[in-house]
């Protein structure tokens, strides 16, 4: 959520010498649905796929829209469950915060504090992650906000996916902890688990270097 292509700047670093890396954003739209077939129309006819977070999300409901397409998957940081009735109302409120004014107060103060684990590079992934939410402004939060409180429960989805999975998680993730991962793993045949320390919710910014080395194992499958 409020992140764009600089969010896999390390990936994209590292792997577009061998592979076309496309980066889709998670705009313009304010459902789940619409998003991934957004990103349907423009994808290749097959595709690895790979969402963090809201993307994970995004890439649970392309696997259930296409799952013809999709060759193998990698769902990072993510969860398959939707919104609690406590959480669709706080995001109510953010969203009337920030038409208000307060997107930098809400994303600094209530948002990303809560997504990295303490390291050397905290600071400055905080400040990038600024950046990017700057970017997206008001009208991104509002209409991802909207997909994320409005989603579908996914996990029933996961049983059917028969392509090879990854799945990988910061270790110190509050947001969407290694056991929801370890559930995922378990609910998707043949998934492989990948636990990053010294991560949170970010790993491909705060452990580039481990996240990478299991994401080319996953592409070598």
């Amino acid at each position: 959520m409020m992140c764009d292509a600089r969010l896999f700047a390390p990936q994209i670093n590292e792997f577009s010498a061998d592979y076309p890396v496309m980066v889709a954003p998670l705009t313009g739209r304010s459902t789940i649905t619409e998003l991934s077939q957004d990103i349907l129309s423009n994808a290749p006819s097959q595709f690895a796929l790979a969402g963090l977070s809201m993307g994970g999300i995004v890439a649970m409901e392309i696997i259930r829209q296409a799952p013809e397409r999709v060759l193998s998957l990698a769902l990072i940081d993510t969860t398959p469950m939707a919104d609690s009735a406590a959480r669709a109302i706080e995001r109510d409120a953010q969203i009337d915060r920030v038409r208000n004014g307060g997107l930098r107060s809400v994303m600094r103060d209530e948002m990303k504090p809560n997504y990295l684990a303490d390291g050397l590079n905290k600071d400055q992934v905080l400040d990038l992650c600024m950046e990017m939410a700057n970017a997206l402004g008001v009208d991104g939060f509002i209409s991802q906000s909207r997909a994320l409180q409005q989603r579908s429960d996914q996990r029933d989805i996961l049983s059917t996916i028969d392509v090879p999975t990854l799945i990988l998680c910061g270790e110190d993730d509050t947001l969407c902890p290694v056991e929801r991962h370890e559930m995922m793993r378990d609910l998707i045949p043949n998934a492989r688990l990948a636990i990053i320390p010294g991560s949170g919710h970010l790993p491909v910014l705060e452990q580039p270097k481990l996240t990478n080395k299991e994401i080319k194992l996953w592409l070598n499958t």
